[in-house]
C-alpha cells in the first residue's frame, strides 16, 4: 500500500496486508526497496501479469508478494488497488451498470461497520468478512455475489468461478437499478449479518 491508505479495508484485511509487508524481508532476505530495484532492473516483462509470473518463476514469490512489489515498482501504470476511486471509475464505465452499483451502494449504506473495497474486477462490501460484491456485465447490467447459499432465494444461483471471495456462494444478475428491490436489500442484510 504505497500511500498508506487503509480506510477501504477491514481490520482483518489491514492485519493481513501488514503481515505480507512484515514477512517479505524475513522470508526472502530482501527489503521491499531491494525487490523494487530488482524488478525495475531485471524484469524483461512489460505487462503486469507477465511480471507477476516472472517474479514467481525467477524468484519463487507468490502472487500477493509479487503484486505488492509491482505496485511499488510501477505505481503509475494504471489504477492501483489502493486507489479506489480510479479503480471504480475504470471498472464501472457503463452508465447503466454504474446506476445499479449506486442502487446497491444505497442498499448497504446504513449497515454498521460497513467497509467498501474496490478491486480491479469488482466492488466489495465487508464488515469482518466480505459479504457481497458486484461487477459490471456487458449490456449495462451487474452481477451481485452474496455470502449466502443459493437456496436463500429462488432468484440466486451458485457463484462457481467468480473472481471475488470464495465466501460468496451465490450470485444474481441485475439488469436495472429497480431490481435492487426489497428482496435484494433483505438478502444483502442477511449476508451482512453473517459477516
Amino acid at each position: 500500500m504505497k500511500d498508506g491508505s487503509t480506510e477501504h479495508l477491514t481490520e482483518r484485511q489491514k492485519k493481513w496486508f501488514a503481515s505480507v509487508q512484515a514477512s517479505l524481508e524475513r522470508d526472502t532476505g530482501k527489503t521491499l526497496a531491494q525487490w523494487v530495484e530488482i524488478v525495475r532492473r531485471d524484469c524483461p516483462e512489460a505487462k503486469p501479469r507477465a511480471r507477476v509470473q516472472w517474479l514467481k518463476d525467477a524468484h519463487g514469490l507468490g502472487v500477493n508478494r509479487a503484486a505488492h512489489i509491482l505496485s511499488e515498482a510501477f505505481p503509475s501504470e494504471g489504477p492501483n488497488w489502493d486507489d479506489a476511486d480510479a479503480l471504480r471509475a475504470t471498472l464501472w464505465t457503463d452508465p447503466a451498470s454504474a446506476a445499479i452499483l449506486e442502487a446497491l451502494q444505497a442498499a448497504v449504506a446504513g449497515f454498521d461497520g460497513l467497509v467498501t473495497g474496490q478491486r480491479k474486477g469488482f466492488t466489495a462490501w465487508s464488515r469482518e468478512f466480505q459479504f457481497a460484491a458486484a461487477k459490471p456485465v456487458k449490456g449495462g447490467g451487474a452481477m451481485l455475489g452474496l455470502a449466502l447459499t443459493p437456496d436463500a432465494s429462488p432468484r440466486l444461483s451458485p457463484a462457481k468461478t467468480e473472481s471475488w471471495s470464495e465466501r460468496l456462494k451465490s450470485k444474481i444478475a441485475l439488469a436495472a437499478p429497480a431490481e435492487v428491490d426489497a428482496e435484494i436489500r433483505a438478502l444483502l442484510k442477511a449476508a451482512w449479518e453473517r459477516s
